[in-house]
């Protein structure tokens, strides 16, 4: 089974080689992207392909990348992600596609031809009668392929080709890169409107040093593995996954230059008004405001004396989202379409 960011879907609708048997024989309506964040567009695209997969009897049928294209040709430097691969894929699946194909995006992947990208991974292996990709959609080695070609050969492979129209927020395009840019510039709350939800990290709480409860300030740690955060510094976050309710907390995600965190970037998260063990449970840490970077003290005493500023500014900021009482950034409406 697939878990993850509470969504459960069985490994039978995930696919992850190029190579196999056709995975919907009796065609399917496909889209193809890299889909990090899974933002207002992708969740477009995917109820579009669904919409038309139920009117003509096909398969919803998405394809992806793991790693994205971005981190392959980066050649191991860091890339900032919206999602881990797993909350990708469930959140893809979550969206409507009956088959996820994930494809290893490797050197392999990287060398295959445009026609073959066509003809092995779009008709083969995924039965294409529909395909719905971006205007600027390109593929295959050295990104020869475009919708025209696409077109040119759906004419003779028998699928057709659509291109879905732009979303757009406040007259702005959704976009993945735009939402990494805005949370790299700590502009939550035009992240959350692309993304149609806050911009979160989950994953398994894992014992730290044990410094933060010696200090009065107990948290939730979370390791980022081979992931790379869009974002570094101390937040107000909410905490879901503890209680029925997400929990105000603030949060740190960094290398900890104070107190010699070795390099590794961890998420550290102190709950306000709570005591419990976490170890091991998954939760999900939400991102409301950024209050400041991280910085390196001269002694731990000037570092409880900032945190303390932190958690007293991190609960006023809470406490204004709340008493906006404004859910417009997730709200359908505010996500319009129009044609470029």
């Amino acid at each position: 089974m697939l878990r993850c960011g509470g969504y459960t879907r069985a490994m039978n609708r995930l696919f992850r080689d190029a190579a196999g048997p056709n995975l919907a024989p009796g065609g399917s309506v496909v889209c193809v992207g890299a889909f990090d964040g899974v933002h207002l567009g992708h969740r477009a695209l995917l109820a579009r392909v669904r919409e038309r997969a139920t009117a003509l009897a096909l398969t919803p049928l998405a394809i992806t990348f793991e790693p994205i294209p971005r981190e392959f040709f980066a050649h191991g430097k860091p890339v900032p992600r919206l999602t881990a691969a797993r909350e990708k894929l469930a959140l893809l699946l979550d969206a409507g596609a009956s088959r996820l194909l994930s494809l290893r995006f490797a050197e392999t992947l990287a060398a295959m031809s445009a026609e073959s990208f066509i003809d092995d991974i779009l008709v083969a292996r995924s039965g294409v009668r529909e395909l719905w990709v971006g205007a600027d959609f390109r593929f295959g080695h050295a990104r020869r392929g475009d919708v025209d070609m696409l077109r040119e050969f759906g004419a003779r492979r028998g699928f057709s080709v659509e291109v879905m129209p732009d979303v757009r927020v406040d007259g702005a395009r959704v976009s993945s890169s735009a939402i990494r840019a805005q949370l790299a510039a700590g502009e939550f709350d035009a992240a959350a409107a692309q993304l149609g939800r806050r911009f979160s990290i989950g994953g398994h709480v894992v014992r730290g040093q044990q410094l933060g409860r010696q200090l009065g300030y107990p948290t939730a740690n979370i390791r980022l593995g081979r992931r790379t955060s869009p974002v570094a510094g101390i937040f107000a976050v909410r905490v879901r996954g503890v209680e029925a309710r997400a929990m105000p907390a603030v949060a740190s995600l960094g290398v900890r230059p104070t107190v010699g965190g070795g390099g590794e970037p961890l998420l550290e998260a102190h709950l306000f008004d709570f005591d419990g063990d976490l170890y091991g449970r998954r939760i999900e840490v939400e991102f409301v405001a950024k209050l400041r970077d991280e910085l390196k003290f001269s002694d731990l005493d000037a570092m409880v004396r900032q945190i303390d500023l932190d958690a007293e500014q991190a609960r006023d900021r809470l406490r204004a989202d709340e008493n906006r009482n404004d859910d417009t950034y997730f709200k359908p409406s505010r996500a319009s379409q129009a044609r470029a």
